[in-house]
């Protein structure tokens, strides 16, 4: 396939050939019947042709309107853009493409696909983009904002099979706690394939993310139950933190000299108390120590 890339052409002023046109096309109006008044065939026919060239300089003329661009082609051939704005002339026998390089956003529908551990999920996301290149939009892509769509969902698509949907280790880039990273991944997808029809990728960033209704359930289930343990270890570390700090401040002091065996007792019921989810009741010991 032959890559075109844009090229800037010149055209005139469509202001000055407009006022050509209209000025020929009165004078030959006025000239027609000036001569068929004098019976002056040859006057007539001057006339005419007068304002047939008039007709065809209106014919050359065309606007661009701001962030617009305008992909001239000679039978066939690329000719160039212009990017003027304004009322342009250009050959008659050029056609003209207008191509808007306005900036435009484009939000996929949700995509059911299986993440990297194999999980259906729903992911949907939103694709801003504008055109660069006006020539390859036009010739090197049979319609450039449907290709647009296709390849944006392909991309988001190959994106969500890379990771997975929750963190499982530390540092682990996942769909749901790295969004930024996983933006930058997603544009850069996009990219690679909408490059070749002239277009640029601003910015995307997924819109929705969820698991699929039929597993949603059982994951939440899980995310909840590593919540629990992720909370209880947290709980843990800090109970035995507190009984080292507490046995260490009573053999300092000199409070009370515990054997191994009642050391244990009391580590054993101070964790109960530390890590309980309800209130301990507590038991009153009103003899010896032991």
């Amino acid at each position: 396939m032959v890559e075109i890339r844009e090229k800037d052409t010149k055209s005139m002023n469509g202001i000055m050939m407009l006022l050509l046109g209209v000025t020929m096309m009165t004078v030959g109006t006025v000239s027609i019947v000036a001569a068929a008044r004098a019976d002056m065939g040859a006057g007539i026919a001057l006339a005419v042709l007068v304002i047939g060239v008039g007709a065809v300089l209106m014919a050359g003329l065309y606007t661009v309107a701001p962030n617009q661009s305008a992909v001239l082609s000679l039978f066939g051939k690329y000719v160039g853009t212009v990017d003027e704005q304004g009322l342009r002339w250009n050959n008659i026998f050029f056609s003209k493409k207008k191509v808007s390089k306005r900036v435009r956003n484009f939000e996929s529908g949700k995509l059911k696909v299986n993440e990297l551990d194999g999980s259906p999920i729903e992911i949907a996301a939103i694709v801003v983009w504008e055109v660069s290149d006006s020539a390859e939009a036009v010739f090197n892509v049979d319609d450039y904002e449907s290709f647009v769509q296709i390849q944006s969902e392909a991309a988001i698509r190959a994106m969500a099979t890379s990771y997975p949907y929750d963190q499982h280790s530390e540092g682990e880039i996942s769909l749901r706690s790295h969004p930024d990273e996983i933006s930058e991944r997603l544009k850069t997808e996009i990219q690679d394939r909408l490059a070749k029809a002239g277009i640029n990728v601003i910015e995307s960033r997924i819109s929705h993310l969820a698991y699929s209704p039929e597993i949603a359930g059982a994951m939440l289930q899980r995310q909840q139950a590593g919540a629990i343990i992720a909370a209880r270890k947290k709980i843990v570390e800090g109970a035995v933190g507190m009984v080292e700090d507490a046995l260490a401040e009573l053999q300092a002091k000199d409070i009370v000299e515990l054997d191994p065996e009642r050391r244990a007792v009391m580590v054993s019921n101070l964790l109960v108390v530390l890590c309980s989810d309800k209130a301990t009741q507590p038991v009153v010991n009103t003899g010896s120590l032991y």
